[in-house]
Parts: structure tokens; C-alpha cells; sequence
């Protein structure tokens, strides 16, 4: 009867250790490259305040008689930041919440460890239990009643006691279990109210991030509004869309040299910290989010649809939802990823022979210069930054130092 029993307890932990071995293997593999820890959360946490102390520095400067006596482009400027570090919140809550949920799924298997453990515990109490109840008083008194003398009744005395010791260690071990279950559902409850606060500060940014769009969305709209101030407007962007280029033609011309010295230079070139690179020369679409039909503003002359006269547009426009992927065209080498009054956070791309892609208005940039990126790699998100009304791209493409439509090469 013993014997079953025993064969029995053995067969469930056999049976316990095998579906926690493959419920660990399910989670290695959902999580692999991930390692969850506290220190991780903490760190983003500490990056989420110094974006609230810098966004509280913006807002003192907005709050300031200083800022009433800006020009609207650099008012636009200011409010781009605190957009920017608003975006850079919501990504740093993003990865907060990724980390919290892996924490989760450790926690819950914490928690159904921890349950085996206690319901294995509890069946070795049962079996004692139900042992006692069927020998357990009798049985005592039978081994001090078969005692042959009083040493021996004081033996069988001792071993009494190291029977009532073992049911007192089977008692503190279940006990021990419960606790540890309840610990675990108690800290995989915290971990998950934790998340919660994350999900609901998120929503509140979002809400934060559409009220500071909306101010930048109004002051372009009071900049336009007037004559004077618009054309004067437009001349700054389109001598700032001249300069870009120039400086553009100048980096592809420095490639270039840099290049004809390696080919010049063979043993040199293998060891050269920055070797050729060369795209397809087939362009892929930036914005995968959306289609053609997003294009809002084609290349060339535009009309403008209040002062009724026509203006250069130098790329193409894609209207997309705030914080969208924007993609490389094609294999090329970052040469330049900075903020520009009139762009706002833009990239450039040389993708070799002569070609150079330019992403403009970004709510955030995710590459540096002198980054080789491959085609389809994100390297920012849609935004309105710069002089732009509304999320879009605007997207321009060169040949040879010449701006040209993108659509022939899209």
C-alpha cells in the first residue's frame, strides 16, 4: 500500500518537473534575447524623468515674455522639442511596458511553481493525515505498550518523537508552500497594477502629444494667414532647402574623393573604416504604413491655394499618422541626421553613385551620421516638425547634386 503510494508521489513530480520544463521552453523562446530584470525598468524610468525635466524646462521658457518676442519659426522650434520629448516618453513607456510584460510571464510561472510545490506539500500532509487517522493513536500506544522494560519503553519513546517531528517538518513545509504561493500571486499582482499605471501615463501622453501638435498645427496656420509674413516664410525655407542641397553635394563630393583615394590605394582599402557603399538604385517606398495614394503634395510647382501664386516644392509629400515608421529607400550611408528650423529633424541618405535620399519633418530621428542602413531599416518617425502642418514626410531624392522627381524612382 506504502509502496503505491510512494510510486504515485513520484509519478506527479515526474509529471510536474516535465510541464515546467516545457512551459520554460515555450517562454526561452518567446522571450530569447531578453532578460527582464528590475535594473532595466528602473533605468528607463530614470530616462522618463530627465524627458519630464527637460520638458518642464521648455515649458518654463514657453511660459516667458522671451518667448512672446521670438519669431514664429523659432517659437516652432521650441514647440518641436517639447513634441519630440513628448514622442521620446510614449517610446520609453513602450519599452517600460515590453519589459513588464515579460516580467509577467516569469511571474506567472513563478506562480504556478509555486503551486506544485505547495499542492505536492499538500498531499504529503493528506497521506499523513489519513495514516494517522487509520493507525496513528493506536499505533502509538501499541509500541509503548510492547516496550520489554522501561529502557526500552524510553527508546521506543524517543522514536515516537522523531515520528511526531517528521509530521511537525511535513506541517511547516506546507505551510512554507502557501506562503510562497501567495507571495508570488502577490507579486505577480503588483507587477501587473504596475503596468497599468504605465498604460494609463501612455494614454495620457498621447492626449499631451495631440494638445502640442494641435498649438504647432496653429501657429504655422497664423503664419500663413498673413501675406507678408508667409512669403517671408517661404523664402527662408526655400533658401534653407538650397543651403541643404549645397551641403548635401558637398558631403557626396567628399564620398566621392574619399573613394577615388581608396581605389587609388588598394592595400589601404581593406583597411578603411568606412568602406563604399552602394544601393540598389531601385528605390523602395519610405512609409510603409500607407500607400501612393497618401501623397498629398507632388514634386515641382504648386499652387498656393490662398495668395494664389506658385511655389517650388522640392519632393513629394506622405501624409501618414504621427509616430509612423519612415523607412530607407534603399542600402546607403548616413550624411546627415540633425534638426533644421524649416525640415525639422531630417535625414539624408547617400546611396552612392550620385544618388541621395532626403526624409524631412520627423517627429524623431533613430539613425546618426555616418550609420550604413540597409533598405527597409526605420530610421525615424512621421512627425510635423520644422515648417510642416500636419504629420507627413516630405521626401526628395537628388541625382548628381540635382533635385528630380522621386516619383520616377519609386
Amino acid at each position: 500500500m506504502k509502496n503505491r503510494r510512494i510510486a504515485r508521489i513520484i509519478a506527479v513530480v515526474l509529471a510536474l518537473i516535465m510541464a515546467f520544463s516545457l512551459i520554460y521552453s515555450a517562454i526561452a523562446t518567446l522571450t530569447a534575447g531578453a532578460v527582464p530584470t528590475q535594473a532595466e525598468i528602473d533605468r528607463l524610468r530614470e530616462e522618463k524623468r530627465e524627458y519630464e525635466r527637460r520638458k518642464q524646462e521648455i515649458q518654463s521658457h514657453i511660459n516667458t515674455i522671451e518667448f512672446e518676442r521670438m519669431t514664429e519659426v523659432a517659437k516652432k522650434r521650441v514647440l518641436d522639442d517639447r513634441i519630440m520629448l513628448t514622442g521620446l516618453e510614449i517610446d520609453n513607456i513602450d519599452e517600460t511596458i515590453a519589459y513588464y510584460e515579460m516580467l509577467i510571464s516569469e511571474k506567472e510561472i513563478e506562480v504556478l511553481e509555486a503551486q506544485a510545490r505547495e499542492n505536492l506539500q499538500l498531499r504529503h500532509y493528506r497521506n499523513r493525515v489519513r495514516d494517522m487517522e487509520e493507525n496513528g493513536v493506536i499505533t502509538y500506544l501499541e509500541i509503548l505498550f510492547d516496550s520489554t522494560s522501561f529502557s526500552d519503553m524510553l527508546a521506543r519513546l524517543d522514536f515516537i518523537s522523531d515520528i511526531m517531528r517528521a509530521d511537525e517538518a511535513i506541517y511547516n513545509d506546507l505551510i512554507t508552500a502557501r506562503n510562497e504561493t501567495e507571495a508570488a500571486v502577490a507579486a505577480l499582482e503588483q507587477t501587473k497594477l504596475e503596468m497599468e499605471e504605465e498604460r494609463a501615463q501612455r494614454e495620457r501622453l498621447l492626449e499631451e502629444l495631440e494638445e502640442h501638435l494641435e498649438e504647432a498645427n496653429v501657429l504655422i496656420a497664423e503664419i500663413e494667414a498673413s501675406l507678408e509674413t508667409e512669403n517671408a516664410l517661404y523664402l527662408e525655407v526655400d533658401a534653407e532647402a538650397q543651403r541643404i542641397q549645397s551641403e548635401i553635394n558637398a558631403k557626396v563630393e567628399e564620398l566621392r574623393r574619399e573613394e577615388e583615394r581608396r581605389a587609388a590605394a588598394a592595400a589601404a582599402a581593406a583597411a578603411a573604416s568606412r568602406p563604399t557603399i552602394t544601393g540598389s538604385g531601385v528605390l523602395g517606398w519610405p512609409v510603409p504604413s500607407v500607400g501612393r495614394g497618401s501623397i498629398s503634395s507632388e514634386f515641382g510647382t504648386r499652387l498656393h491655394p490662398v495668395f494664389r501664386v506658385y511655389r517650388q516644392h522640392w519632393g513629394i509629400d506622405i501624409g501618414a499618422s504621427h509616430g509612423a515608421n519612415i523607412v530607407a529607400s534603399d542600402r546607403g550611408r548616413v550624411i546627415t541626421s540633425a534638426y533644421n528650423s524649416s525640415y525639422g529633424n531630417y535625414v539624408v541618405i547617400s546611396h552612392g553613385n550620385g544618388m541621395t535620399t532626403l526624409y524631412a519633418h520627423m517627429s524623431s530621428r533613430r539613425v546618426s551620421e555616418g550609420d550604413v542602413v540597409e533598405k527597409g531599416q526605420v530610421i525615424g518617425l512621421i512627425g510635423s516638425t520644422g515648417v510642416s502642418t500636419g504629420p507627413h514626410l516630405h521626401f526628395e531624392v537628388s541625382i548628381n547634386g540635382q533635385r528630380v522627381n522621386p516619383a520616377r524612382y519609386l
